[in-house]
């Protein structure tokens, strides 16, 4: 990914924009982060939204995938957009849109996807495996209150 990524934030988009959903995700005041089995990082939950699906469903469908939540409670906190070449975005003023959510878990239930494991911990992670990107989306969500 390159350096010259620029994180925006935005109240609201056209919904035919936003392609993907983020979500961080906390359970008993710890954070919730996944590891996906190909990669040695952790991230937030999340994922593309796929076709016919509005962007809460597709938050709520990423939830339980990449973490096994069964029972949570989850709420938009506002769109973010990544403008820069990414492995999505093939040209540098390529901008791609995403709606940050918060969730609070109650209850998991065994992985049944990509991620091999959660990570349940007090403390946020230093091995981001999107560092540009992840940081700034937890940063926007304590500035607007909701951490």
């Amino acid at each position: 990914m390159s350096e010259l990524l620029e994180v925006k934030f935005y109240d609201k988009v056209d919904d035919q924009l936003l392609k993907f959903a983020v979500i961080i995700a906390r359970t008993n005041g710890k954070w919730v982060f996944c590891k996906h089995r190909e990669r040695d990082t952790y991230e937030v939950p999340g994922g593309h939204r796929e076709a016919c699906e509005d962007i809460l469903t597709t938050a709520r469908r990423e939830l339980r995938e990449e973490t096994g939540a069964v029972d949570f409670t989850i709420t938009p906190i506002c769109v973010y957009s990544v403008k820069g070449k990414t492995k999505i975005n093939k040209n540098i003023d390529d901008e791609t849109f995403g709606m940050l959510f918060i969730a609070d878990i109650f209850s998991f239930e065994e992985l049944h996807s990509e991620i091999e494991s959660i990570l349940i911990t007090d403390h946020l992670v230093d091995n981001w495996t999107y560092p540009l990107i992840q940081p700034k989306l937890l940063e926007e969500a304590k500035n607007r209150g909701y951490l």
